[in-house]
């Protein structure tokens, strides 16, 4: 049986009153499985590449046992999903978008690659990256587009007094600003006067936020009004950004957030890589940069206790010729995983 946590008074779905601050939405203590009744909630979705699918089993467990989403944050394939959710789709909808995808059509080379291939060592060297992602950016704009919605402005959402204009959305997005140096929280980051963040493109920010270093363009973005900000993908990092609504502390409860991690809980803190040559050197480097930051997160027993952890069968995030059955297998991972979390 679960009990609803008495410190927690949730709002409606889509409006409540929740704290500001650099953190965001406010919660009380963490909720556990055992301790937490269907109610509005915060998700929280981590990046993964093709792993994705494993976020939508998860959440459609949530669906049916009654919870509703009021702002998701997410990065890389977690800010695809969320763009998702935030949209209006729901589990069974995102199932059958992504479980029919050939995601070998996002190794998008350019015209010029088409006629005469470059070596990927080449390609990284004059484009920064081997794919274009605009296969990526076409479909994701064109999904969006079928709940008609565009631009940030159309995930406005009133969440109260205490939130900051700049956040009130339904959907974060986590980008790495590598012309800054930092983590970037779209829209709530947009402070160029020029371009107004209501009128910004979801599309753009979800695009910004998978361009996985060596493997996708970088992605340009006018974020501060200093000039265009060069973004990959906001895993470099914060790859599972946990804490995106938390309340600084002493602030008033908000919802709940729920986490989803694409890794088993034994294998979270667990980070190996094989080097044997210059690319994988590379790779290994973003990937150390990746986890370092939410590791931390996960030495924290209060975070563990609002995570879903899902076994990914050691899927590797671009793995672009996953097969159909591991994409079925991945599903099936993520509802067993946030069936066990909310029966425990």
């Amino acid at each position: 049986m679960v009990i609803r946590d008495d410190n927690v008074t949730p709002p409606s779905v889509g409006g409540g009153r929740e704290d500001s601050g650099e953190g965001a939405v406010a919660e009380s203590s963490p909720p556990t499985s055992s301790r937490l009744a269907p109610q509005p909630v915060n998700l929280v979705l981590e990046g993964g590449g093709v792993k994705g699918i494993g976020l939508v089993g998860a959440i459609s467990v949530l669906e049916e046992r009654g919870f509703g989403f009021v702002r998701v944050a997410g990065t890389s394939a977690g800010a695809i999903v969320g763009s998702l959710v935030a949209a209006g789709f729901n589990s069974t909808e995102m199932q059958e978008l992504m479980a029919p995808l050939d995601y070998t059509k996002f190794r998008d080379a350019s015209e010029l690659e088409r006629v005469l291939p470059l070596d990927e060592g080449l390609a990284l060297w004059f484009h920064e990256g081997v794919y274009k992602g605009d296969y990526f950016h076409k479909w994701i704009s064109e999904q969006l587009a079928t709940k008609d919605k565009h631009t940030f402005g159309d995930l406005r959402t009133d969440l109260g007094p205490e939130i900051p204009d700049s956040q009130q959305y339904k959907l974060v997005v986590m980008a790495s600003d590598v012309s800054q140096g930092q983590l970037v929280r779209l829209p709530w980051a947009f402070a160029d006067p020029v371009h107004p963040r209501d009128g910004q493109l979801i599309a753009d920010a979800v695009r910004a936020s998978m361009s996985i270093p060596f493997f996708y363009r970088p992605f340009p973005l006018d974020v501060f009004a200093d000039g265009p900000s060069v973004m990959v993908d906001g895993g470099m990092l914060s790859n599972f950004p946990i804490d995106s609504f938390d309340p600084p502390e002493g602030g008033p409860p908000g919802p709940p957030t729920i986490g989803i991690k694409l890794s088993a809980r034994r294998q979270a803190d667990v980070v190996q890589h094989q080097v044997k040559g210059d690319v994988s050197l590379a790779l290994a480097m973003l990937g150390t940069m990746q986890s370092w930051s939410d590791q931390m997160h996960l030495d924290d027993p209060a975070v563990i206790a609002r995570t879903i952890f899902v076994d990914t069968l050691g899927v590797n995030a671009t793995d672009f010729d996953i097969t159909r059955e591991v994409q079925a297998q991945l599903y099936q991972n993520g509802r067993s995983a946030a069936q066990k979390w909310l029966d425990e």
